[in-house]
C-alpha cells in the first residue's frame, strides 16, 4: 500500500506523492511560549511525531520545520483579546523575553519526554521579522492590504478563495457589533498582518517597519517562516483542528495571495482532547500538564501509548482510569521484551511478517495507530512466533511507536531454587510423555512456591510471583 493522508480541503483520504520523489517537506505549528503547555496541546506533536517517523520508515528524507510563537499574540484568533505573552509576564512575574526562554526550554523538555524527535528546523518569531515585513510588503504590492488606526490589515474581499478550506466560502460574514470587532476593520473576517503601537501602547516587543514601530500579527508568522525554510511550495502543514477556520485560512489567504499560486499540497488536522467532553485547553477547569501526570506516578511514555489509542483525527477523552490502562499496557509490553531479551533479537521471518504487513498498512492508512497496536498485541500474543523474532519486529515497529523498546535492559536474572528447577524439569518430562494431569499437578506445586511456568515456542518460561 502507499502512503494515504487525510487532506482537510479534499474532507477524505488520498494518496500522498512528494512535489520531489524521496524528499517531503513538513511544516508545523509550534508552541506559542507565555505557559507550559498542557496535555492537550501535546497531542498534536505526538501525531505529528508518528507522521515523520512514519514517512522516514517510507524512505523518505523529512525536512520538519517547526515556529516558536516567542511573540506575543492575542488570546483570541480574532485578533482580539489580550496579549499572551504580556499576559503570562505580569502574572508569573517575569519579562516577556524571560518568559520566552523559559518556557520555549520548557515545551521542549516535555517533547524530549515523550519522545517525541526535535524538527530539522526551529523557527523562532523573534527571528524571522525581517521575512514577515517582506511578506507583508508582497501582499501590500499586490493591493491586497489596507491601513487603519495604525494597523496594517489583509483585505479578505480581495482574495477570492478566501475560507475555502474551511467551507467559510459558503457562510455568511459573522456579524459582529462595534463593541465586538476591530473598529479598524472593514470586514469581520480581515486580520491584522502588523500592529503598531495604536493597539498597545506598553508593547514590549516591538520593531521598526515601513508601518511604523510595531510587532507581527499572529498568522503573517508561519506564512512567513514556512516559505522562508521550505521555499514558495511544499509538501505538508499540521496543526489542531481548531487552526482550520481562522489561522490556517489566514495563512493561505496570505501566502497565495502573496505567491499567486498554490502553496501548499496536504493539510493534517488532529483532533481535540477532551476533559469531561470539553476541549482541554490553558482556560479549561483542570490545567494538566505532563509533569502533573509524572507527580502522580506516570511514565511520560504512558501518555505517548495513551494517545496511540484513538486515531489522530478522533477526539480523545481524557480520564485517569484510560491512562491507568495504558500505563498497565505499556507495563505489560516491556516486561515482555525485558524476559524476552535474555535470549537472542532474531531478525523479522514468517512468524511476525503478517504482523509486520498489518501494522505498515496501519500506519501507511492515514496513521491508523489503533489498528497498528492490534498488529503489534497479535504479534506479542501468538505463541507459534518464538521471542526472539517477536524482538526483531517489535524494534521495526517502534521505529514509529518511538517507545524505546531496543533500549531496555534485559531483566535481571532470578535464582531459581534447585526444588523449583527440579519441577519445572519433571513437568518438561511429564508432557513429553503426554502425562498432562501431572503436568498439571507440578504447575499447581509451582504456584505453591511462588513460581509460575509458561509454555512457549522456544520452551518453558519460568517467572516469579
Amino acid at each position: 500500500m502507499s502512503m494515504k493522508l487525510y487532506n482537510t480541503p479534499d474532507r477524505k483520504v488520498v494518496d500522498f506523492t512528494p512535489l520531489n520523489p524521496g524528499k517531503v517537506t513538513m511544516y508545523c505549528c509550534g508552541p506559542t511560549v507565555y505557559n507550559y503547555a498542557h496535555i492537550g496541546n501535546l497531542r498534536a506533536y505526538l501525531f505529528e511525531d508518528v507522521l515523520r517517523r512514519t514517512l522516514e520508515m517510507e524512505g523518505f528524507e523529512v525536512k520538519h520545520v517547526m515556529n516558536v510563537t516567542d511573540v506575543g499574540h492575542l488570546t483570541g484568533d480574532g485578533d482580539d483579546g489580550e496579549d499572551k505573552m504580556i499576559k503570562g509576564a505580569r502574572e508569573k512575574g517575569m519579562s516577556v523575553w524571560d518568559i520566552a526562554k523559559f518556557f520555549t526550554e520548557s515545551f521542549f523538555l516535555d517533547t524530549s519526554r515523550l519522545n517525541v524527535l526535535r524538527p530539522t528546523v526551529v523557527a523562532p518569531a523573534t527571528q524571522h521579522i525581517s521575512q514577515m515585513i517582506t511578506l507583508i510588503q508582497r501582499l501590500e504590492a499586490n493591493a491586497l492590504t489596507y491601513q487603519a488606526g495604525g494597523n496594517v490589515y489583509f483585505n479578505t474581499a480581495k482574495f477570492p478563495d478566501y475560507g475555502k478550506m474551511a467551507l467559510l466560502d459558503r457562510q455568511e460574514a459573522p456579524a459582529l457589533s462595534r463593541v465586538d470587532a476591530d473598529a479598524g476593520k472593514k470586514n469581520p473576517r480581515d486580520f491584522v498582518l502588523w500592529f503598531t503601537k495604536s493597539k498597545f501602547g506598553d508593547q514590549a516587543m516591538t520593531w521598526e517597519s515601513p508601518w511604523g514601530l510595531g510587532y507581527p500579527g499572529w498568522h503573517i508568522e508561519c506564512s512567513a517562516m514556512g516559505i522562508h525554510h521550505l521555499g514558495e511550495r511544499f509538501d505538508i502543514h499540521c496543526g489542531g483542528i481548531d487552526h482550520v477556520p481562522v489561522h490556517h485560512t489566514n495563512e493561505i489567504a496570505q501566502s497565495e495571495g502573496a505567491l499567486g499560486h498554490k502553496w501548499v499540497n496536504y493539510w493534517l488536522h488532529n483532533e481535540f482532547l477532551l476533559l469531561s467532553k470539553e476541549k482541554m485547553s490553558k482556560s479549561s477547569g483542570e490545567f494538566l500538564t505532563l509533569q502533573v501526570l509524572v507527580d502522580r506516578g506516570y511514565d511520560p511514555l504512558d501518555y505517548r501509548f495513551f494517545c496511540f489509542g484513538a486515531h489522530y483525527r478522533s477526539p480523545l477523552t481524557f480520564t485517569w482510569e484510560a491512562l491507568d490502562a495504558a500505563r498497565n499496557a505499556r507495563k505489560n509490553l516491556f516486561d515482555r521484551v525485558r524476559e524476552w531479551k535474555a535470549g537472542p533479537v532474531l531478525p523479522p521471518g514468517s512468524g511476525s511478517a503478517p504482523y509486520l504487513a498489518a501494522w505498515k498498512d496501519a500506519l501507511e492508512n492515514d496513521l491508523s495507530t489503533p489498528q497498528a497496536l492490534a498488529a503489534l498485541w497479535g504479534l506479542v500474543k501468538d505463541p507459534l512466533v518464538v521471542p526472539g523474532e517477536k524482538l526483531g519486529a517489535l524494534e521495526e515497529m517502534d521505529r514509529v511507536l518511538g517507545l524505546g523498546l531496543s533500549a531496555l535492559a534485559p531483566l535481571p536474572e532470578e535464582t531459581v531454587p534447585g526444588a523449583v528447577a527440579a519441577l519445572v524439569e519433571a513437568r518438561s518430562q511429564a508432557r513429553k510423555s503426554k502425562d498432562w494431569k501431572r503436568s498439571d499437578e507440578i504447575r499447581d506445586e509451582l504456584k505453591t512456591l511462588g513460581w509460575t511456568v509458561e509454555d512457549t515456542g522456544s520452551g518453558p518460561v519460568l517467572k516469579k510471583l
